[in-house]
């Protein structure tokens, strides 16, 4: 022994130290052929089926009135609107998919990048874990571990509101709570 102590258990597998995975890298076959799957799949299965449903709904909705048609050009605009807007909540939609079969891959840096981002997230450090002065803080304590005298100094700085009664709101279709006594207690008969 050279006078350190070594306090990891026996026949614990060591971590490989994380992948640098940047513009410059360049993905294996197999990642390019789990690329090539995902786009196809994330195509067909999710942005077409959306982008026709967004696409039927809005002309169903501009059938009913509910949307207006453009003057010159009719429904076209809304229609093209909707059909975008389904293709890329398809492909958002895919993206967890996605990454699950890049983390099932057995050789991958890219996969192994997701694996461990993800244990990365559960665990978060360093500046992760930091919050801003001006999150809501539900525990009362800072996350920092700060002096109560910086706590006090934290909420001297942030703006105190008073909550608004419900029966203060200025809308004219609810009842204020307001009566007239004088007519009420009158008999204009």
């Amino acid at each position: 022994m050279n006078g350190r102590a070594d306090f990891r258990e026996p026949n614990t597998e060591v971590p490989r130290p994380i992948p640098h995975i940047g513009a410059d890298y360049i993905p294996t076959e197999e990642e390019r052929r789990v690329f090539a799957e995902c786009n196809d799949e994330s195509f067909w299965f999710r942005s077409v089926p959306l982008a026709a449903t967004s696409m039927l709904i809005t002309q169903g909705l501009i059938s009913k009135g509910i949307l207006s048609s453009h003057p010159k050009y009719g429904s076209i605009p809304k229609l093209i609107f909707a059909c975008i807007m389904g293709y890329f909540a398809g492909k958002l939609s895919y993206v967890k998919t996605c990454q699950e079969k890049f983390k099932n891959l057995e050789n991958s840096p890219l996969g192994e990048a997701l694996r461990s981002g993800q244990a990365r997230r559960s665990s978060p450090t360093g500046h992760y874990s930091q919050r801003s002065k001006y999150d809501s803080n539900v525990s009362g304590h800072s996350s920092f571990g700060t002096s109560p005298a910086a706590d006090n100094l934290e909420k001297e700085m942030l703006p105190h509101y008073e909550p608004i009664p419900f029966s203060a709101s200025l809308n004219e279709s609810t009842p204020t709570g307001i009566t007239d006594h004088i007519a009420q207690g009158r008999n204009f008969s």
